[in-house]
């Protein structure tokens, strides 16, 4: 890490995994392949945990873990299957040195930018409340920094070779990096007339949205009006006879944060949110605790136990709309009749705002159908 230390498995196990490749036949293949993943273990674990945790948790059991680690191992198998399809290409591989060391350095500072984003996605979801926007983007800026002085020389490193001459590529680099610390500079403006910062479009979903700040809070996008409790926002649009917007959401959705951030602001597609429609946002990774656990019956026909809110929005998206990918946006009257069809990511805003638009004129026809009828 940073050329001071390096996380490795214990060698007596490589060493042993490595010795029972020569039984040959099938036993020598698993003990080849157990090799390459004992090697690689700190890249391969979390993926493969993931992977395992999620077919344990989640509807789509064998086939979503199956589908998982036949992709992982098509990937971490393909440089070695087309290396020893064409030995000639190894020839092209550049030779090893200092420039690796300064590589593995410079992985370290982008290593720490990623593992700032998770942390991030985990606080966001376990509502911890420290890792806001405005810590974020500094941490980021200082890790740019220290980036760009270590591309420029100004910070080494042990194991690094000496530098004779900063060269293009490290010129390059670096004005690259010192860009973007000032693009995550610029993630401090204010947007005045909403009273919240003006968001990042580019690293919409990466960065912690907006509205999860220290300074600049605000408990909805864009400061709307909306509600994250079904029932009672469908109370609100009943008593003020307006249509709903199921706004099935998540808070590591990185899709949704675009949404939210670069479509909803825009005039055509705003003024529809504000004024016409009451939005229910609803998050499928809310780590709540349900005040009671529910069981119910998922879509194969199993028993499961919900525990957080996450869950029961989870699975009311599955059951009544069939999906389980999020952003998903469904319009409805306040009695539950869909006004057209759902739309999933539409980061198109006039594709967007004619979605909102058909779905008010079908409510207002509705609307009328029900006042003749009153009348007859």
């Amino acid at each position: 890490f940073f050329g001071y230390f390096e996380l490795t498995v214990p060698e007596s196990w490589t060493n042993k995994a490595s010795q029972a490749e020569g039984r040959g036949g099938y036993i020598g293949i698993f003990f080849m392949a157990l090799t390459l993943a004992l090697v690689s273990f700190s890249c391969t674990g979390p993926i493969l945990g993931s992977l395992l945790v999620g077919a344990l948790s989640a509807d789509g059991g064998a086939w979503q873990l199956t589908a998982g680690m036949g992709g992982f191992g098509l990937g971490l198998a393909l440089p070695f299957g087309i290396f020893a399809a064409f030995p000639g290409m190894m020839k092209a591989l550049p030779r090893s040195g200092g420039w690796l060391n300064s590589v593995k350095v410079v992985l370290g500072f982008l290593e720490l930018g990623l593992a700032l984003k998770f942390l991030s996605n985990a606080d966001l979801v376990d509502h911890w409340n420290f890792l806001k926007i405005e810590l974020f983007l500094i941490l980021w800026i200082i890790i740019g920094i220290g980036l760009a002085l270590y591309l420029l020389g100004v910070i080494k490193f042990p194991h690094d070779s000496p530098i004779q001459k900063i060269g293009t590529t490290r010129w390059s680099l670096a004005i690259l990096t010192l860009a973007f610390v000032a693009y995550l500079m610029s993630g401090f403006r204010v947007d005045e007339t909403k009273g919240s910062y003006k968001p990042l479009g580019a690293l919409s979903g990466v960065v912690p949205p907006v509205c999860y700040s220290f300074w600049q809070p605000c408990d909805c996008p864009q400061q709307l009006d909306c509600f994250k409790d079904l029932e009672e926002g469908l109370a609100y649009a009943k008593e003020n006879n307006k249509p709903v917007m199921l706004d099935f959401t998540g808070y590591a959705c990185q899709n949704c944060r675009r949404m939210e951030e670069n479509v909803w602001p825009e005039k055509e597609v705003y003024r529809y949110l504000k004024d016409d429609y009451v939005v229910i946002s609803l998050y499928v990774d809310d780590k709540k605790p349900l005040p009671k656990p529910i069981t119910v019956t998922t879509l194969n026909g199993r028993q499961r136990k919900l525990d957080e809110v996450g869950e029961k929005w989870a699975h009311f998206q599955q059951v009544f709309f069939n999906q389980n990918s999020q952003p998903q946006y469904v319009l409805m009257s306040p009695d539950g009749r869909r006004l057209n069809a759902p739309v999933n990511y539409t980061p198109d805003v006039k594709e967007y705002a004619d979605f909102l638009q058909c779905g008010l004129e079908n409510f207002r026809k509705l609307q009328q159908e029900k006042q003749l009828l009153g009348k007859q």
